[in-house]
């Protein structure tokens, strides 16, 4: 009989860094649970840092207006289910590599998030400050989420058959207080 000694110390150093990610963070109360869901889900798959996948895949559960950004429809029955089929075969070739940003600048203090989910949480910091509030949203993460093309989270939305642009023009035209539900337009159909 194994002793479950061994597997307890391989998930320490992922459940550490993943603990550090929602006090660094600074997304706000708001959010908190965002992050929070996110880590678990690090936990859980053994992975090693908070990915746009992980953040994509708790925003989706957890915020009414995130889902109502992706339209009426399957999309978001789509997108969960990619997002859950990600420990039992799709997102397997994630697993033990790091999501890059690719060039983009370096965020200090994101401690237990991918690089690139580290500049997507920043971001978000800035859009929520632009339009003059310091608490960030959850669309306002989920912009940031599906603008960069390499990010996980946009490869998880392409194949659930939505353009990440129209789920950015969603978002736009709720912050500009237009609240018609955005017409995402699905992909091959």
């Amino acid at each position: 009989m194994r002793s479950p000694l061994p597997r307890q110390q391989a998930q320490r150093p992922q459940a550490q860094a993943a603990r550090g990610a929602d006090d660094d963070a600074g997304l706000g109360a708001e959010l908190t649970d965002v992050v929070a869901g996110a880590r678990r889900r690090v936990v859980r798959g053994g992975d090693r840092y908070i990915d746009t996948a992980h953040l994509l895949h708790s925003l989706l559960e957890s915020d009414p207006e995130v889902r109502a950004a992706f339209g009426e429809g399957a999309a978001v029955a789509r997108l969960l289910g990619y997002l859950v089929q990600r420990s039992i075969g799709y997102g397997l070739r994630w697993q033990g590599s790091v999501e890059d940003a690719d060039g983009l600048p370096v965020v200090e203090g994101a401690a237990g998030f991918s690089p690139l989910a580290a500049v997507c949480v920043a971001r978000a910091r800035e859009r929520a400050a632009r339009r003059g509030e310091g608490a960030v949203r959850g669309t306002d993460l989920l912009a940031e989420l599906v603008v960069e093309p390499q990010a996980r989270a946009v490869e998880v939305v392409r194949r659930a058959g939505v353009e990440p642009h129209e789920v950015i023009k969603g978002v736009d035209r709720r912050a500009a207080g237009e609240f018609a539900p955005p017409s995402v337009r699905c992909l091959g159909g």
